[in-house]
Formats: structure tokens, C-alpha cells, sequence
């Protein structure tokens, strides 16, 4: 059988796959069962596609489940394609190596943000909107290089971003990056807390005002910057001020209310 033409290539590569995967795949779906060296003759030219390049591409694509390989004593192995239906599985593994990758990128954006704003020389503001928006606020604190100082709103941590908060809590303790925080004392809160690591959170719970309660958004002070996330049903949204005066005044408000308050710590 000579040269074949290809026609899908594109559309294939689009799902995830290399060119080469996309050529070897295309040319074995329309072979049918065959040996390597079939395959690797029948590939068009142009494609700079050697004969053991095709072995190697097949032994891939078999990883991904798009071909198998017969193999019987004194008679030359052959390869088989699979149903296009396993290239979803490509595609799928492919979103969640873009979702990895952008979750490690959110932890060392804010660095480089800081450098950003160290070099121009101005403080800089952020916003971001949605559970997607309060993951990257969150992640941002964990480029922190001294300790977290934080007012948390821990009814609406525990109401609106249980999961978020409990991944965010443990790349934290993975990380060493230490806490020390405001807590309004509650029953709730003294169950919420116990499921921290105490080497790397420091809490102090302190009783809220008669008929008000004076967290209510999460603010979060680090290097020379204050993080703000608010929770409602209406919406959720987080905000980033670098500013190193910002960020001091802050954390003196916030070492003069650990001082003053007589809460017990936890």
C-alpha cells in the first residue's frame, strides 16, 4: 500500500496530541492491525517521521490507550488502533495538567507581582471575583516569607469555602508557612480550629460585640501586603494592595488588638 493522505491531523493535535502522535494515529487508523514497519512506510513524505521515531510514537500512543500491540512468538508484533473515543481521556488529563500548572503558578505569581512592583516603584491593587478569584488571593499568601497575620471570617469559610480552604490549609502546612490569626470565639470555631496544625497556626479567640460582628471579611497581612476576601450569597471577592506603609499600618492595628484582647489561644 503506498502513501496515504492526511486529513485530520489538525483536529487531532488540537485534543492534545504532538504532530507526530497525530500523523502515526491517523495513518493507523485508516491501516488497520499492522506491523511498525508498514506504518512507518506508508507515512507520507514531508513528515520527517523515521522508522524509529514511528516505533517510538506507537509505543505512546499505546500509553494513551489509542493503540495496542499483539505480540506472538516468531511472527513480527503488530499494532491495532483503538477508538478515537480514548483521545476525551487525552483531553481530560490535559485540563488537569493546565489546572496543576496554573495552581503552582498562582503560588509564585505573587512573588513575582512584588518584584514587579518593587521595580516600577508603586503599589499596586488586584481584584479578583468568584471561588476561582479567592483561590488565587489565597495561593498569593503562600509566597509569604515571614508570618501570616489574619482576621478570619471563619461562619463564612466554613459556609461558602469549606474544600478551598481545607487544600489551602494543607499546601500551607506543607510549605511551613506560618499563621497567627483573630478568631471570633464560638462553638463553631473551636471545632473548625482543631483540625489545624499548631506548629504552623497560632490563634487567639476573643468574644465579638453585642449584636455585631466585627470580622466580616477575611484579611490576611504579609510582607508588604493586605489581602481581602469577602463571602456573601450575593458574591465572592478578593483583593490584593501591595504597599509597604499600607501593610505596616496594618500590622501594628493588628499587634496592638493581640495585645489588648485577653482571649485565650489556641
Amino acid at each position: 500500500m503506498g502513501m496515504i493522505q492526511l486529513e485530520y491531523t489538525k483536529e487531532i493535535t488540537d485534543t492534545g496530541l504532538s504532530k507526530e502522535q497525530a500523523v502515526v494515529y491517523e495513518v493507523l487508523l485508516k491501516l488497520g492491525e499492522s506491523p511498525a514497519s508498514a506504518i512507518a512506510k506508508t507515512i507520507p513524505s514531508g513528515t520527517n517521521l523515521s522508522r524509529p521515531l514511528v516505533y517510538k510514537v506507537l509505543e505512546e500512543l499505546i500509553g494513551f490507550d489509542l493503540a495496542s500491540k499483539t505480540e506472538e512468538t516468531g511472527k513480527i508484533a503488530k499494532f491495532t488502533p483503538k477508538h478515537p473515543v480514548a483521545i476525551t481521556k487525552v483531553i481530560d488529563e490535559q485540563k488537569e495538567r493546565i489546572e496543576r500548572t496554573k495552581k503552582q503558578f498562582i503560588a509564585t505569581s505573587g512573588k513575582l507581582s512584588s518584584l514587579f512592583n518593587l521595580s516600577v516603584g508603586k503599589p499596586g491593587v488586584q481584584f479578583y471575583e468568584g471561588e476561582d478569584g479567592v483561590w488565587e488571593v489565597l495561593m498569593d499568601s503562600l509566597s509569604a516569607t515571614e508570618e501570616i497575620l489574619t482576621y478570619a471570617d471563619l461562619e463564612a469559610i466554613i459556609k461558602y469555602i469549606p474544600a478551598l480552604n481545607a487544600e489551602y490549609s494543607t499546601l500551607r502546612e506543607e510549605r511551613d508557612v506560618k499563621k497567627r490569626g483573630l478568631v471570633i470565639d464560638s462553638p463553631d470555631a473551636r471545632k473548625f480550629l482543631k483540625s489545624y496544625d499548631g506548629k504552623v497556626t497560632n490563634t487567639k479567640l476573643i468574644s465579638a460585640s453585642d449584636g455585631f460582628s466585627p470580622f466580616q471579611t477575611v484579611v490576611q497581612i504579609y510582607d508588604n501586603k493586605v489581602s481581602y476576601i469577602t463571602l456573601t450569597d450575593e458574591y465572592m471577592m478578593g483583593v490584593i494592595v501591595t504597599d509597604l506603609y499600607i501593610a505596616n499600618t496594618h500590622k501594628y492595628l493588628f499587634e496592638s488588638l493581640w495585645k489588648l484582647s485577653s482571649g485565650e489561644v489556641v
